[in-house]
């Protein structure tokens, strides 16, 4: 299933560009394009409403925010021959800049995307002005892997209503409270042709064997060649990045700053969104501030000597 089967009332995206190998890739963005660059990538499972919020908090802030929803995801094309590989998400991301100008972006990704993001900076496919990693790090956590693959393989079958969607998101996100109207659950999943919802993305993103040492060895390496301003978020409460791994990518990439954001999951933009932004916005107001982007297109912009190396436990 793939765009043409979002129930009815679910938005149009603001724009399609075309990613690697054709793929359809869904776009919004906020604010006015004179401002600087900021491209959003979500995690997997997410799509680019994952960023609503956030994006237009960057757009009144005087950035050019763009989100994306990632091939297989949302209402992008799913990959007609399975490809959902790093280095197909990276020249995906790589598409979306080239059609936006091809400008230096600050680069925000969380989970997956925050893996994109930082394989596409260290390994120098793309120059950007800005990273800011939510809630992933080369050192992660199998036991919060795993929560999150068996939430994405639940009911292959399908879903028989909106109420038992909402049932899965609330067994796996205790910690947000339980949406009164189910109207916003229809951007999540896919109408079927037998009346069943089923999630949004393509399940054949899960296939295929994980070498979760490889994946660490790739990241540490990103990390390590990281030269711009780098803001790691993590939430609190997140069993995917623990602060021991969080504390490892300090040690990989000095220079970077470190907030972690209490009463936040793994997914901490949409748990502490308002926060989130703020802190976001706080970080690139100091790197890439906006009537400043000129200067940034030129050499790599120095991180400024601001590091939090304690936990920022933010209330």
């Amino acid at each position: 299933m793939q765009a043409r089967n979002r129930p009815a009332g679910t938005r149009e995206p603001t724009r399609w560009v075309i990613g690697a190998n054709g793929i359809r890739l869904a776009v919004d963005f906020w604010g006015a394009a004179t401002g600087p660059l900021v491209v959003l990538l979500h995690g997997g499972g997410q799509t680019r409403y994952a960023w609503k919020h956030v994006g237009q908090m960057l757009g009144t802030a005087g950035y050019y925010a763009v989100a994306f929803d990632a091939r297989g995801h949302g209402d992008s094309d799913w990959a007609s021959d399975g490809q959902y590989s790093q280095d197909a998400m990276v020249a995906d991301l790589e598409r979306v800049i080239e059609a936006f100008g091809n400008r230096r972006p600050a680069l925000i990704g969380a989970s997956m995307g925050g893996g994109t993001s930082l394989v596409a900076v260290g390994e120098g496919r793309l120059h950007a002005t800005a990273l800011v990693l939510v809630d992933i790090a080369p050192r992660i956590e199998k036991q919060g892997v795993d929560k999150i693959h068996a939430f994405m393989r639940q009911k292959p079958g399908g879903f028989a209503s909106l109420e038992e969607v909402a049932d899965a998101i609330a067994a796996y996100q205790p910690q947000r409270p339980r949406p009164k109207s189910l109207d916003g659950l229809s951007k999540n999943v896919r109408l079927g042709s037998d009346g069943k919802y089923r999630w949004h993305w393509d399940p054949r993103f899960l296939e295929g064997k994980r070498d979760m040492r490889q994946r660490e060895r790739r990241f540490a390496v990103s990390a390590r060649n990281i030269r711009i301003p780098t803001l790691l978020v993590r939430g609190a409460l997140s069993d995917l990045l623990s602060e021991e791994g969080a504390r490892a990518f300090l040690e990989l990439a000095p220079h970077s700053e470190y907030v972690s954001v209490a009463g936040a999951a793994h997914m901490v933009a949409g748990d502490r969104n308002d926060i989130f932004g703020s802190s976001v916005i706080e970080f690139l107001a100091r790197a890439v501030p906006p009537g400043a982007e000129a200067a940034m297109q030129g050499e790599h912009a120095q991180s400024p000597r601001r590091r939090m190396t304690d936990i920022t436990d933010i209330p």
